[in-house]
């Protein structure tokens, strides 16, 4: 039973872990106190163990093998497992905790969470490291499964169901709101379906997908929106905007969390939206572990009104 395990030392494990999802030597070095020389030892050792070069340096990272990709989910979730099971239930101290959590998230996700609970949790655990990585799908299940991130910040996709083996929680549920500039010529007191639809528009498609639901909407009423804009991300939105004719259309954080408000009018959409539902995903092979549990809390608390998500 096990014999693959025989000529293994488990340590390795930890390494070709940590390697996985930093790309880095330097990195995985420094998470698991090692020095870059000893790292590289150990990962010959288990290059040799399981008869593949795991890694191949390429223009400056460490590149996951065929090999090393088949296995890195198992083994994320073997250590989480085992690390869960060997930790006493609930404790952590978060004032002396040095752990990194690494979040996946577009820059809408994070500007609508992430300020409010870096401000929490540089409070309660300031030796608390929170990495932000960027997310290319809606739940970034492969870099969960893997190990990679620790949460993933998406709303929920009624056409893509999350992946077996990965868990979420509610952050919060938002109506969608339209935008426009203030002194726009053709949509002033109010916004009918037809400014809305004879109107410009910006769209925000962080992954790249070729309608959302607003769209897909439109599209079962037998009429379409005119967009002018596409843009990978939020960014550059509030000054196109601001400085033009177009519409936006966004959850009402996000127009909050980003917009400066004063320069905008919103208004109701003129037909009617589902709710916009902001989830952080996890895998639970990391879920049970202390620190783990302690960070949903956090996350929790923030969007529970404990700590506003916004200043003002």
């Amino acid at each position: 039973m096990y014999s693959p395990l025989r000529k293994i030392d488990m340590n390795l494990l930890l390494v070709f872990d940590s390697l996985y999802r930093h790309g880095s030597v330097t990195d995985a070095a420094n998470e698991l106190a090692l020095s870059p020389s000893a790292l590289s030892h150990a990962l010959n050792r288990l290059r040799m163990a399981l008869e593949d070069q795991l890694f191949v340096r390429t223009g400056g990272r460490m590149v996951p093998t065929a090999r090393a990709e088949s296995i890195a989910a198992k083994v994320s979730a073997a250590l989480g497992s085992l690390s869960s099971c060997l930790h006493e239930p609930g404790h952590f101290e978060a004032g002396k905790s040095r752990e990194t959590f690494t979040f996946a998230a577009t820059d809408y996700t994070a500007a609508v969470i992430l300020p409010a609970l870096v401000a929490r949790v540089n409070r309660l655990a300031p030796g608390i490291t929170i990495k932000i990585v960027y997310s290319r799908d809606f739940n970034a299940d492969d870099d969960l499964l893997s190990g990679k991130v620790d949460f993933a910040l998406g709303f929920e996709e009624e056409q893509k169901p999350p992946r077996r083996g990965i868990e979420s929680m509610t952050c919060f549920t938002d109506d969608y709101v339209v935008a426009v500039r203030h002194g726009h010529p053709d949509i002033q007191d109010s916004l009918t379906q037809e400014h809305y639809l004879s109107a410009g528009h910006v769209v925000v498609r962080p992954w790249m997908e070729t309608r959302g639901m607003i769209d897909r909407y439109l599209e079962s009423q037998q009429v379409r929106r005119r967009i002018v804009v596409e843009l990978p991300s939020l960014m550059i939105a509030p000054l196109i905007v601001s400085r033009s004719d177009l519409v936006i259309t966004l959850p009402k954080r996000g127009i909050a969390s980003v917009f400066d408000m004063k320069d905008l009018v919103v208004f109701a959409p003129p037909f009617p939206t589902p709710q916009y539902t902001l989830k952080a995903y996890y895998s639970p092979a990391l879920g049970n572990s202390p620190g783990h549990l302690w960070m949903r809390e956090q996350i929790l608390a923030i969007c529970d009104g404990q700590e506003p998500l916004h200043a003002g």
